[in-house]
């Protein structure tokens, strides 16, 4: 049977960071949904970096969520990926989140989080607590509010964690995601 992959998203979520997962888990065969707030074409943004002391960001492609929040249960996903641009700071808002987040760490599922990702993180922070992860350095105080040690490191696995500071590192974060879901 195929492998199954959540990924949770909304409107602003870095393109780079929703397609190239979604399409590299596609590439493996397995069955791929997008969760949102709602069951919509999210808007992507492109994040670059030109030289300015932060990124920039663009209007980027549409891509459709197949699943609002609400409807997801998690026990159906053999693992998850949570990708950065804005929409972290808003989906953790959710109330749904924390339970879909919770329950791959309750069940040491592989979870992958990239960039902006560990603001969706602190909702279950009391599963960071002592751990240690990678995200943009923006990221930093919120990843060590929660207890965890940020690592300077642009990819960083520990346990079922697969973390990556930004786009440019989603080669290696994919392709330790990939090991971790086929253990």
């Amino acid at each position: 049977m195929s492998k199954k992959v959540l990924i949770i998203a909304g409107d602003a979520v870095e393109a780079l960071e929703i397609y190239y997962p979604y399409f590299r888990c596609l590439e493996e065969g397995y069955d791929v949904k997008i969760a949102a707030p709602s069951k919509k074409k999210l808007q992507t943004v492109v994040h670059d970096f030109i030289g300015w002391d932060t990124y920039t960001e663009s209007k980027g492609y549409l891509i459709d969520s197949q699943l609002a929040f609400e409807e997801v249960n998690p026990e159906e996903y053999d693992g998850l990926i949570i990708p950065g641009g804005r929409a972290p700071e808003y989906i953790r808002l959710n109330e749904n989140v924390p339970r879909i987040v919770a329950h791959f760490f309750e069940a040491n599922k592989p979870v992958g989080a990239i960039c902006h990702a560990s603001l969706v993180l602190t909702t279950v922070r009391q599963y960071l607590e002592g751990r240690e992860l990678t995200a943009y350095i923006a990221c930093k105080p919120d990843v060590e509010a929660c207890g965890a040690t940020y690592i300077e490191n642009t990819l960083h696995v520990e346990g079922n964690l697969v973390s990556g500071h930004a786009w440019p590192d989603l080669p290696g974060f994919m392709k330790e995601f990939i090991n971790q879901l086929n253990k």
